[in-house]
């Protein structure tokens, strides 16, 4: 993964949610049940729900352990 990736993923995961029961969290710190819904239900159009998607990927596969220390740079 490139630099650019990285920053990418990055900002995606940094990201706060800016609506909804859990605003203001990071996207990383949303708990599982709530984007497993928000996959059954469609994720937003735009930038948000590719976000919200990427942020589901990573805690379906269990990468949040893996990825917060490149969040804490």
């Amino acid at each position: 993964m490139d630099q650019a990736h990285i920053e990418q993923m990055k900002a995606a995961l940094e990201q706060v949610m800016p609506f909804g029961k859990y605003k203001g969290l990071r996207l990383i710190d949303l708990p599982e049940p709530y984007l497993v819904w928000f996959s059954q239900q469609g994720f937003p159009e735009g930038l948000l729900g590719q976000q919200l998607a990427l942020a589901y990927e990573v805690k379906l596969n269990g990468l949040e352990t893996m990825l917060k220390p490149l969040l804490q740079r």
